[in-house]
C-alpha cells in the first residue's frame, strides 16, 4: 500500500497511491533504514484509514500526536492528516513577533540598552525577515548572521560582539520559554579587542589645557567627569545641589545605572579640585536651581521616555578638544572617570574606592585601573635608589676599616679590631682568635 523508497545520500521516501488514484510522495529526508520504516507502517495505517472512513488506531494516533512539526507537515501537504491549528501563541514563534514581544516585558532597561538593542533586532529583521520561524534557525543560519554582519554590515569586532551577545541572549529566552529546543547562537561569538586598547590615561596636565579653553558649563561637566569620576551624562546631569554637602566635605550621587541594581546613590569625598569647580558653579546658579548642571538644555536632550540617551556632549567635546590642540581618545567620558579610578586605586584601598566610584573590584580590575608612565617612573627610580643605598651599605665597613689600618697598622689591637669589622663584613672566613696556622691539624 505504501513503498519505502531509498535515494542517493542515504535519503528516503515513502510513496502511495492516494483515494484519487494519484501517486504521491513524502519525502524523509536522510534517516536510518528502521526509522524510515517505522514511518512506513504509520503511512499506510493512515492511507487505510482515510480510504475506509474507519478512525486511526491508538498507536498510530498517539505517533501524530509526538512527531515534530516538520514531518506532520509534510503528511498535511499530501492530505493525509488536517493541518495542525496553531495555539493562540504561535506568532511568538516566529521573529519578529517574538522580538517585539520581548522588548515589551523588559520595562527595566534603561534607554541606552534599548536602543543597542534595538540595532541587533533590526539587523535581525533584515536578514532573517520577520516572518522567520524562531525553530527553522541552525546553527549555520547562525554562522552566515555573523558573516552578515561582518562583511555586509561591515560592523568593527567590537560591535559584531556586542550583536551577537544580544542575539544569543534573545534566543536563550525563546528557548526557556519552550519556543525551540536549543539555542542557535549559543556557540557563535565574535573575539573583541582587547579594552586595553581603548584605554588611555588622561593626565592633569592634559586636563590642565583642555578646562582652559572651556566654558564654565563644561569646565562643571568635565571637571566632574575626572576628578569626581562621574558617569557622564546620567550622574552628571543627575547631580543636585541638596546632595551637596558643604561642611561634612561630601557630594551624594544619583545613579540611574546603578539604580537597577539597588544602588541608587553613593556618597564621594568632596575632593579639592570639586570643591574648587562647584563653589564657583553656586555663585553662577541661579536662584532655586535644582541641578549641578542645569545650562544648554543637554539634561532636556538626555530624557526621553525609556530613559537616559546619548545627549550629543561627544560632539561638543571634540570641539573643546580641537581648540585646546589635544588629540582625541578612544571612549571619551569613560576615560576620564577610569583615570580618576586608577588616580584613587593608587592611594586608597580598592574596595574603597569602588565604592565611591560605584563599581566593583572586579569591573574596575577589566575596564578602568591601568598602568600608567608614572608607575614605571617610580618603579625605576626606587630601584635605583635601593642599588645606590646597598652600595653604600657595602663600601662603608671596608672604607672604616682602610681607613683605620692605614693610621693605626703598628698596633696589634687595631689590626685585630680591624679583622672583626672585615669578619662582619662577609669579607674574611676565620675568627680574629684563630692561630695563623690554619685549619689543618699541626703534623710533624
Amino acid at each position: 500500500m505504501a513503498s519505502l523508497c531509498k535515494q542517493a545520500g542515504g535519503r528516503r521516501m515513502i510513496q502511495f497511491i492516494d483515494g484519487d488514484g494519484k501517486r504521491r510522495y513524502i519525502r524523509l529526508g536522510k534517516m536510518a533504514q528502521r526509522m524510515a520504516e517505522g514511518i512506513q507502517l504509520h503511512v499506510e495505517h493512515l492511507v487505510s484509514a482515510k480510504r475506509s472512513g474507519q478512525p486511526l488506531n491508538p498507536a498510530t494516533a498517539d505517533w501524530l500526536a509526538d512527531i515534530d512539526d516538520a514531518l506532520y507537515g509534510r503528511l498535511a501537504r499530501v492530505e493525509l492528516v488536517e493541518p495542525r491549528r496553531k495555539p493562540e501563541h504561535a506568532r511568538e514563534r516566529t521573529l519578529g513577533p517574538f522580538l517585539a514581544d520581548f522588548l515589551a516585558k523588559r520595562p527595566d532597561v534603561a534607554g541606552a540598552t534599548r536602543i543597542v538593542w534595538g540595532h541587533a533586532v533590526r539587523n535581525l529583521k533584515e536578514f532573517f525577515g520577520e516572518g522567520r520561524e524562531l525553530a527553522s534557525v541552525t546553527e549555520g543560519d547562525a554562522h552566515d548572521f555573523k558573516v552578515y554582519l561582518t562583511s555586509t554590515e561591515r560592523l568593527a569586532p567590537t560591535t559584531v560582539a556586542k550583536r551577537l551577545q544580544f542575539t544569543r541572549q534573545f534566543f536563550e529566552m525563546a528557548r526557556r520559554r519552550k519556543l525551540i529546543a536549543a539555542n542557535p547562537f549559543a556557540d557563535v561569538k565574535e573575539t573583541a579587542p582587547s579594552t586595553t586598547e581603548r584605554q588611555r590615561f588622561v593626565s592633569r596636565q592634559t586636563m590642565g589645557r583642555i578646562l582652559a579653553v572651556c566654558n564654565p558649563t563644561w569646565r562643571l561637566i568635565l571637571t566632574l567627569s575626572r576628578y569626581g569620576g562621574l558617569r557622564c551624562p546620567s550622574e552628571v546631569l543627575s547631580l543636585r545641589w541638596q546632595g551637596i554637602d558643604w561642611e561634612a566635605g561630601r557630594v551624594t550621587i544619583d545613579s540611574p545605572k546603578g539604580k537597577r541594581h539597588g544602588k541608587g546613590s553613593r556618597v564621594l569625598p568632596m575632593f579639592p579640585e570639586l570643591r574648587a569647580e562647584l563653589e564657583a558653579a553656586w555663585d553662577r546658579a541661579p536662584e532655586g536651581a535644582v541641578f549641578v548642571v542645569d545650562a544648554d538644555n543637554y539634561r532636556a536632550a538626555a530624557q526621553s521616555p525609556q530613559g537616559w540617551q546619548n545627549a550629543n556632549l561627544r560632539t561638543q567635546f571634540e570641539r573643546i578638544l580641537k581648540r585646546a590642540g589635544v588629540e582625541p581618545w578612544p571612549r571619551l567620558f569613560h576615560n576620564l572617570r577610569a583615570s580618576r579610578e586608577t588616580e584613587l586605586a593608587a592611594e586608597y584601598p580598592i574596595h574603597v574606592v569602588t565604592a565611591w566610584l560605584g563599581n566593583t573590584p572586579a569591573i574596575a580590575m577589566k575596564h578602568y585601573l591601568q598602568v600608567t608612565d608614572a608607575d614605571f617612573e617610580r618603579a625605576a627610580g626606587g630601584a635605583a635608589e635601593c642599588a645606590a643605598v646597598a652600595q653604600q651599605n657595602a663600601q662603608q665597613p671596608m672604607q672604616a676599616a682602610i681607613g683605620h689600618n692605614q693610621n693605626h697598622s703598628t698596633q696589634p689591637q687595631d689590626r685585630q679590631a680591624l679583622r672583626q669589622i672585615a669578619g662582619d663584613s662577609g669579607l674574611l672566613c676565620h675568627s680574629p682568635q684563630m692561630e695563623d696556622r690554619g685549619l689543618e691539624p699541626l703534623t710533624f
